[in-house]
């Protein structure tokens, strides 16, 4: 059922949107590619399974998940991003690049490479509309993504650490003029990537009920690709593509079969950016930041 489908696409969008989202923090503002957020969302599942495995409560295992990627985050602004202005525009990328195989080798070696099975924590918790059934994990996560969205918005709006944010963004040498301690806001900025990162990898398990070392590379391409369909740097832009990728690929897997979602997705995306490069929410001009 085509409606069925499409509630499934956006809930499956909901994880899209944390980790697009996570994304555009870092590009938006410190115009850097960060490598390392498709190992902090997996981070984020496999300690929630680790800890629910064992006997851990799972709230506490997501909040384990999220210190621990925060904590990794905070070495890859230390150890990655603090020199880009000291060498060359590649280093970082590829040094993030190095902390994202760090990260999955390192779970590798503890875990073994077998996909985990997560037990369902919620039960059988769905609510049925007529034909339509909407699972309860499911759309908590949406809501959860959507209220973190609204509120990073709210926040980069009208708080004055969001105000400093927002110039980093335009214009970091102006920022500085202006007397904002830039270097005391980044870590921020990857702090809270790591955030909408770890709780994206968290509620893919709780959604669906599985975790391995390899999860964050799929998801990772996939809310790149969210970006750049939404528009770089607009954090509406990456709801939109990350809800726009979830039904693309549920309705491919629906009528098209699972081995042609990779076709249909970044097809999507090539004919987007011939058409309108700059993205659905973007500016041909100059790219909206945050």
């Amino acid at each position: 059922m085509l409606g069925q489908q499409i509630i499934n696409g956006l809930m499956l969008g909901g994880i899209y949107v944390l980790v697009a989202v996570s994304f555009t923090l870092a590009i938006g503002i410190l115009n850097f590619l960060n490598f390392s957020i498709p190992g902090l969302f997996m981070l984020g599942g496999m300690i929630l399974w680790a800890a629910v495995a064992s006997g851990t409560s799972w709230w506490l295992g997501i909040l384990m998940g999220i210190i621990a990627a925060s904590i990794v985050a905070i070495l890859v602004e230390r150890f990655s991003y603090r020199h880009a202005d000291t060498v060359e525009p590649e280093i970082p990328l590829v040094s993030s690049l190095g902390f994202l195989i760090l990260l999955e080798n390192a779970i590798l070696i503890l875990y073994g490479s077998d996909q985990r099975s997560f037990p369902a924590i919620l039960g059988d918790l769905n609510l049925r509309f007529g034909h339509y059934v909407i699972g309860g994990a499911q759309l908590a996560s949406l809501i959860i993504s959507l209220l973190l969205v609204v509120w990073l918005s709210i926040f980069l709006r009208k708080s004055n650490t969001g105000r400093k944010l927002r110039a980093i963004a335009e214009s970091r040498e102006t920022a500085v003029l202006l007397g904002v301690n830039v270097r005391s806001l980044v870590p921020l900025v990857f702090i809270g990537s790591a955030i909408f990162t770890a709780l994206g990898g968290a509620l893919f398990t709780i959604n669906y009920l599985q975790a391995s070392p390899f999860m964050g590379d799929t998801v990772g391409f996939k809310g790149i690709a969210a970006v750049i369909i939404g528009g770089m740097g607009s954090v509406w832009g990456a709801v939109v593509g990350g809800l726009l990728i979830g039904l693309a690929e549920v309705l491919t897997i629906s009528h098209l079969g699972a081995n042609m979602v990779d076709v249909v997705v970044y097809g999507f995306l090539l004919a987007l950016l011939i058409v309108r490069p700059q993205g659905l929410l973007g500016h041909r001009t100059a790219l909206e930041k945050l």
